[in-house]
Formats: C-alpha cells, structure tokens, sequence
C-alpha cells in the first residue's frame, strides 16, 4: 500500500521518479479503509528534504499510512518558505485534541545548546508528555531521542571532542527484539552529531534496553520496554548524498570538519558515495510500523 500524503507536497515528485508509490489525499478518500495516523514533528531546519527522507521510509510498508506534518509554534523556521508550512504543515494547537496511532520527531541542529536553552523547549515536552496518552508508539530521531531520554529518565547527553560524522558498523544486543527484526548480525548507519548519551547512563533505568549499538559511534537503537518509545542515535533515513552536503556545507562556512569516515569510496570527497545502509533503514522503519504501531494501536482509534 502507499504513504498517503497531502495534495501537491514537493516530495511526491522525488518519490514517484524514485517507483515509489505514493497516494494523495484526494485518492486516499476514494478507498474504504483505515489507515494508520501518523504525525511527523519536522525539527530539521530544510524541512523539505526531510520530509522526502521519511516519507521514503515510510512507503516501504504494505500498510496505508497517513501523513500529518507539525511544525513548532514557538520557533520560525528560515530555511523553509513560509507559504510551504502553511500550506501542509499543523501546529500542536491543531492537533492536540486528536489521537494518532504513531508519532516520529526529528532530530535539529541544536546539539550543542543545553536542551533548557532551545527556545521551543517548553512546547517540545508539552508534546512528549501528551504523546503518552494520545499516541500508540513514538520514535525519536537523533537530537530528539536526546531530549527524550533527558526529559523522560534523566540521561545527560554530552559533547564529543569531535563530531561523530560518517557511516559506521553497528551490531545487535538483543536480536530478538521486534524493532531489528531480519536485521543482519552487522549493519550500517549514517551518523552525525556533536553529542552523545552512553550506555552507563542508559543501563541504569530498568525500563530502557540498549538493543543495538558500534563500537565506533556508541549506543544506536534503544527502547523502552514498558512504553512504547523507540530512540534511535543515528540517521537510517538519510539518502546517500546528505552527508556530501553537510561536508560541503561546513567547507563552505570555513569550520574545520573531517571527512566523513567510511563514507566515500577511497576516502576521496571527488568521488560520489554508495548507498549502503537502505535495506536496514527501511527494515528500521517498517518494523516500527508494524510490530510498534500497526499490531498494537486501537482500530477505532478515537
């Protein structure tokens, strides 16, 4: 089945000249079925081009799958035009009064600001706090899995010397786990982040069970066994020329970044770089929602 998706988004032309199947709205109504709700909380400064990452994601599925995009109140976005988040995007006050059977909030640039000092904090954890009663499954996308594990259990998040940048090596914990089902015994992951939380911190809370982690990057994949919060470290929804354009953006701005480890064939930025983390990324995805949302959500889920 397709990702079910607003009338005219930008991302639909991508996905189509991809093969991906995509439904609009004004199709969608036309079947009689209940497709899961999902709601996307778009932190990401270019919110376009995240919105075609996950959307990617998300058609990989045989369920139908019902976009919402969010965009904060308390924060305007420079990066995006105007008329784009008001022509698709809600805000929390739009939605807060519905339920939906999952929610993903990605990550943003904000690493190095103490999570008190971003000025959407506030509304952020309003959010979290009313994904607990009105949402089925949450997955938490880098800087925000972040936040979460700091809001929800108290794990600190702390700087690296330098930033964690690349495709890296991970391995599974607890292969058993519903979300790494069909997961190789090692898989990659795109990473890049200024921050890390760490094991000892996280194995503390009995709730919390690490699942998949590098020895490179640290912990990836964790979840909360007695709520349905998935937090992921990584980027498994990045296609493969996000991390050129994060070098070439901080080439460009003059700041001292390294070349993204394992990421260009022969470490030489003049080459063009392979995907090689699809299959899991995907896998990542529709596990979550089948085995998360699908199979645990209400049908009549008002």
């Amino acid at each position: 089945m397709p990702v079910n998706i607003p009338d005219n988004l930008p991302a639909i032309d991508v996905l189509k000249e991809e093969n991906i199947f995509v439904m609009t709205e004004s199709q969608a109504i036309r079947q009689d079925i209940r497709p899961l709700r999902l709601l996307i909380l778009n932190l990401m400064p270019v919110k376009i081009t995240t919105e075609t990452h996950l959307l990617r994601m998300l058609s990989n599925t045989p369920l139908q799958v019902e976009i919402t995009l969010l965009n904060m109140m308390t924060h305007v976005s420079k990066n995006t035009p105007i008329e784009h988040l008001q022509t698709f995007y809600k805000t929390f006050n739009e939605v807060m009064h519905k339920r939906f059977d999952g929610l993903i909030i990605t990550g943003a640039p904000v690493e190095l600001l103490e999570f008190k000092e971003v000025n959407y904090w506030d509304e952020l954890t309003s959010i979290m706090d009313w994904a607990d009663s009105n949402v089925t499954s949450t997955l938490y996308i880098c800087w925000a899995a972040q936040a979460a594990l700091y809001y929800h259990y108290g794990i600190p998040k702390y700087e690296l010397p330098q930033k964690m940048f690349g495709i890296f090596t991970h391995s599974l914990n607890n292969p058993k786990a519903p979300i790494v089902r069909s997961f190789d015994d090692e898989y990659l992951v795109p990473h890049s982040r200024h921050t890390e939380v760490r094991r000892e911190d996280i194995i503390k809370i009995p709730s919390l069970e690490i699942v998949s982690e590098s020895e490179m990057a640290g912990v990836y994949l964790v979840r909360d066994v007695e709520k349905s919060r998935i937090f992921v470290t990584g980027h498994s929804e990045y296609d493969a020329e996000t991390l050129k354009a994060e070098y070439e953006r901080d080439l460009a701005k003059g700041i001292n970044i390294h070349i993204p480890h394992h990421y260009f064939p022969n470490n030489d930025p003049s080459q063009t770089p392979l995907m090689r983390w699809k299959s899991h990324a995907g896998l990542l995805f529709s596990n979550w929602l089948n085995y998360y949302v699908y199979q645990e959500t209400p049908y009549e889920i008002d």
